[in-house]
C-alpha cells in the first residue's frame, strides 16, 4: 500500500469509528432516566450496595445553578458513555489499521497486550464508580467546617468529581500494562521495581493528590491504596515477561 492508500484506510476507520459512536450517543440520549437515575446518581442515595455494604446513611441532595447545564451534562455523559461503550470496537478499529504492518509474533503479542490493556481500563472503571467515587461522596457530603454551614452541592460539581474520578481510575490502571510494555524493551526490570517501592509510595501519594479533586488526607488514602496494588501487579508482569533475561543473567 502506498502513503496516500494508508491515509485512505485510516480516514475509513476515523469515519466508521464516529459514526459508532454517534450511533451509541443518540440511543443512550433517549434513556435518561436509567443513566442518571440508575447509574449516575447512585452514589448519592443511601440504596446504593456500597453504602448498604457499610451501614451509611446518604441522602446528598444535588442542585442546578445555572440555566443550560443539566442539557450539557446530559449530552457530555451520553458521549462519555458511548465511549466506553464502543471503546472495544475502537481498539479493534485500531487493531485493524496496525495489524497488516506486524509478524506473527508480533500480532501475537498486541492482541495480548489490547487484551490486558481493556481488561484493565473496565477494572479501572469499576473500581473508580464502586469503591472511591462512593467513598469520596460521603466524606464530603458529611464533612462540614462548622455546623452553620450546610453543604449544598450543585449537579456540575458532582458531575466534575464523577468524571475526573471514574475515567481517570480507567487510565491509571494502564499502568501494568505500561511496565508490561517497558519491560519487553528492556527499560524496566522486576529487579528495579521490588528494590524501589520506597520511591513508588512516594509517587504513588503524589499521583493520588493529582487525581483527586482534593487533597485531604482522607481522599489521598483512599486513592493510593489501589494505586500501590497496581504497582505491585506491574512487578508480577515483569515477572512474566522477562523469564529469558533472568536465565541469562544466572549463566
Amino acid at each position: 500500500m502506498t502513503f496516500w492508500d494508508h491515509l485512505e484506510d485510516l480516514r475509513g476507520g476515523l469515519i466508521r469509528s464516529i459514526a459508532v459512536l454517534l450511533v451509541a450517543s443518540i440511543v443512550l440520549f433517549f434513556f435518561k432516566n436509567f443513566l442518571f437515575d440508575n447509574l449516575i446518581l447512585a452514589p448519592t442515595r443511601s440504596d446504593f450496595f456500597l453504602y448498604k455494604w457499610l451501614g451509611v446513611d446518604v441522602s446528598l441532595k444535588l442542585v442546578n445553578i445555572e440555566v443550560a447545564a443539566q442539557f450539557m451534562i446530559h449530552i457530555k455523559v451520553t458521549f462519555i458513555c458511548a465511549i466506553i461503550i464502543c471503546c472495544p470496537y475502537l481498539i479493534y478499529e485500531i487493531w485493524r489499521f496496525i495489524s497488516p504492518a506486524l509478524y506473527k509474533h508480533e500480532i501475537v503479542a498486541t492482541r495480548k497486550a489490547f487484551l490486558f490493556a481493556s481488561v484493565l481500563f473496565y477494572a479501572g472503571l469499576a473500581v473508580g464508580y464502586t469503591v472511591v467515587l462512593p467513598l469520596m461522596v460521603n466524606f464530603f457530603h458529611s464533612y462540614s467546617v462548622s455546623e452553620t454551614v450546610e453543604n449544598t452541592i450543585s449537579l456540575s460539581s458532582y458531575m466534575g468529581t464523577v468524571t475526573s474520578t471514574v475515567l481517570l481510575f480507567g487510565l491509571v490502571f494502564e499502568f501494568p500494562t505500561l511496565i508490561a510494555i517497558l519491560s519487553q524493551l528492556g527499560l524496566v526490570t522486576k529487579q528495579m521495581l521490588k528494590s524501589g517501592w520506597r520511591y513508588a509510595v512516594c509517587v504513588v501519594v503524589v499521583l493520588a493528590a493529582l487525581i483527586t479533586p482534593s487533597g485531604d488526607p482522607f481522599s489521598l488514602g483512599v486513592v493510593s491504596v489501589p494505586l500501590f496494588i497496581l504497582y505491585w501487579i506491574s512487578i508480577l508482569v515483569c515477572k512474566e515477561a522477562l523469564p529469558e533475561e533472568d536465565d541469562v543473567d544466572e549463566q
